[in-house]
């Protein structure tokens, strides 16, 4: 955990006495400005090099600004020519403080950051929170705010789940615009808690047996159900239009061997694709835990593990289904 602006800084507090300055006759703003100068520069003139442009600065020599302690003699001239040492002038002594005061829209601010070990990011802040609100009591205009990867994490969380029930609404319409029978469509569609209980029973192993940073619901697993999903679909739609296919244009009759022939005929294109998918994202699933792969290597696992429960499910438990609650009768011309 780091602070951006911690209040154990070392400082120097320099208080300026206004009797001492009334009794010799300085004035508080050129006494600041006289430090200011030696310590951090005030630029008295410019010089030209060519079309180049420098300023020109005048502060002590380095070695006189790396002592504190010997602010006090730095010698201040009054208007009358009198020089004093700042030590007579005003009350200097060491103090903490910090170095520098954040703000964020007129308001001022303290930046809290840390890396959590062995959790996801979304349980970690939703435990912060808990723990915060209930041994923390916050003074009159103080209150704590989460932000960095974990809003970020939220919020794209929000819009992916957003736009996928809307893409889902859309592909729903369009599968029974081209279906036209409610028994297909749910047919297709109950190949999706196939892939579910795959991608949960993957994420739960996972946290399980490894890191628990892993075996959770973050942007990376959302976003494997979403592909999942559609993977899913397709291996559905296949096997559901061929089923059609053979009824109502090789003009076989509903029944068992139909189901077990469309089946086989199904077999090698569904294997293929499952198999070519995992293949493609066994490296991602296998160095999910390394750096620069927070959202590939999860969402690699839950596609993997959802591929094989609904392959095998889509194999054999699809034609089963479709079998009973399938309606796969002669288009009438």
């Amino acid at each position: 955990m780091q602070v951006s602006a911690p209040p154990g800084a070392p400082r120097v507090m320099i208080r300026l006495r206004p009797d001492r300055l009334t009794q010799f006759g300085f004035r508080p703003l050129e006494v600041l400005e006289a430090v200011r100068t030696a310590y951090q520069g005030e630029v008295v003139a410019q010089t030209y090099e060519g079309e180049k442009v420098f300023n020109v600065a005048v502060m002590l020599e380095p070695s006189a600004r790396q002592a504190p302690e010997t602010i006090g003699d730095l010698l201040i001239n009054n208007p009358a020519g009198d020089r004093l040492p700042l030590k007579q002038l005003a009350d200097i002594f060491l103090t903490t403080g910090r170095y520098a005061i954040l703000h964020d829209g007129a308001r001022r601010r303290q930046t809290i950051t840390c890396n959590p070990q062995g959790r996801d990011v979304a349980s970690f802040v939703a435990d912060a929170q808990k723990q915060i609100a209930a041994q923390v009591n916050f003074p009159a205009g103080v209150y704590a705010e989460f932000s960095g990867a974990a809003e970020a994490q939220k919020t794209a969380q929000t819009e992916l789940l957003l736009h996928s029930l809307l893409a889902a609404a859309g592909i729903i319409l369009l599968l029974a615009m081209v279906f036209r029978k409610a028994s297909h469509l749910l047919l297709v569609l109950a190949n999706l808690p196939f892939a579910l209980v795959g991608g949960v029973l993957t994420i739960f192993l996972v946290g399980y047996f490894g890191s628990a940073g892993q075996g959770s619901l973050s942007l990376g697993t959302l976003v494997g159900f979403v592909t999942l999903f559609g993977i899913t679909l397709r291996n559905s739609i296949m096997m559901i239009s061929h089923f059609d296919h053979l009824v109502n244009e090789e003009n076989l009759p509903w029944g068992i061997e139909t189901a077990l022939r469309g089946a086989t005929e199904r077999l090698i294109p569904i294997l293929m694709t499952a198999l070519v998918t995992a293949l493609g994202l066994l490296p991602l699933a296998l160095g999910s835990g390394g750096a620069g792969r927070e959202i590939e290597g999860p969402m690699a696992i839950v596609i993997l593990g959802g591929l094989v429960t609904s392959t095998a499910l889509n194999l054999l438990v699809l034609p089963t289904l479709a079998l009973r609650y399938g309606n796969f009768s002669h288009r009438r011309i």
